[in-house]
């Protein structure tokens, strides 16, 4: 039965999203099943509305920040949340979970793939919104630990096997050069790309770019959150809380692809997301579901050029 269900809401895809191409249609249909499914829960969620609800996710950490984190925050809102489960050292971005366990060392994935349990599972080109709440994480950890005389501008960066290739959304360090050259009097300029012991790993192998000694020995003034998270370890439970607290003291970011850009879309300002290549380009999410984590405008760079331009005229 559940084969033919999906079989048929592909081909109900294929109908209503003609401008859609190839396999995105195979995205589209599983949030169609996974709305569907949803219907198990009305009188749970609408009647008797007691906690009941577990989350329970270990998959990519762009998927989670999209889909999972805003599902668990609108049961909470709902006062259907019972507990959730992911990878280590997302306590805090779960802060409002009754019950959060830490119960796994890596990303897999393919791990949500035959799991129909969030509305939101996946890639679309249209979002159900109505068990999906925007996370207040800037709110939450505004701290006045984090304050410069300048406002933070933070470059957020990666440098990873990508679909199993050689990196392609990232900033080089000839581009990097560029943007500390464009930013560095207006803003104060923090750099993020955390190495493979900071952070839960999934199947993209972190590469090494050689820039932060570049960067020491070429622009002191720009602050490696790297380093200042050696500096502030006991002050913080995990890389990601210290990512949180820096971010939600930012006014403006430069991302690249992926959870990287995921992460910074959630603290409002400004997010220029660089990405080359993706099936987010072909349903347009940079234009619906990115803007709604936080209200932050997105302008999405498929070039180095578009870069630039976004910074004269938005920076």
């Amino acid at each position: 039965m559940k084969r033919v269900v999906l079989r048929l809401l592909r081909l109900y895809s294929v109908l209503k999203n003609r401008q859609v191409s190839g396999d995105n249609h195979y995205f589209i249909r599983d949030n169609y099943f996974a709305r569907l499914l949803q219907t198990k829960y009305v009188v749970q969620d609408t009647l008797v509305k007691k906690p009941y609800k577990v989350i329970e996710y270990h998959g990519e950490f762009q998927q989670e920040l999209l889909f999972v984190l805003p599902f668990a925050y609108w049961h909470h809102l709902n006062g259907t949340l019972l507990g959730t489960a992911s990878c280590k050292n997302t306590q805090e971005l779960y802060y409002f979970s009754p019950n959060h366990q830490e119960k796994f060392d890596e990303r897999e994935w393919e791990s949500n793939d035959e799991s129909y349990e969030i509305p939101n599972m996946t890639h679309c080109n249209s979002f159900d919104y109505r068990k999906w709440a925007a996370v207040p994480l800037k709110a939450t950890y505004q701290n006045e630990l984090f304050v410069y005389e300048k406002p933070i501008l933070v470059i957020a960066n990666k440098f990873n096997i990508e679909w199993g290739e050689p990196p392609i959304n990232y900033f080089s360090i000839e581009v990097l050069a560029k943007l500390i050259k464009a930013l560095n009097q207006k803003y104060t300029i923090l750099y993020n790309r955390p190495s493979a012991s900071s952070i839960v790993l999934d199947n993209s192998e972190i590469l090494e770019l050689n820039e932060h000694e570049w960067l020491r020995t070429h622009h002191p003034e720009v602050i490696l959150m790297e380093d200042v998270y050696q500096e502030c370890k006991a002050l913080v439970n995990s890389f990601n809380h210290f990512q949180l607290l820096v971010y939600a003291n930012a006014s403006a970011f430069i991302s690249v692809h992926g959870g990287t850009a995921t992460l910074a879309s959630y603290f409002g300002g400004k997010n220029i997301i660089f990405s080359k290549r993706g099936v987010e380009h072909a349903l347009n999410e940079f234009a619906t579901i990115f803007p709604k984590l936080s209200g932050a405008d997105i302008y999405h760079a498929k070039s180095e050029e578009d870069i630039f331009n976004f910074i004269a005229h938005h920076y």
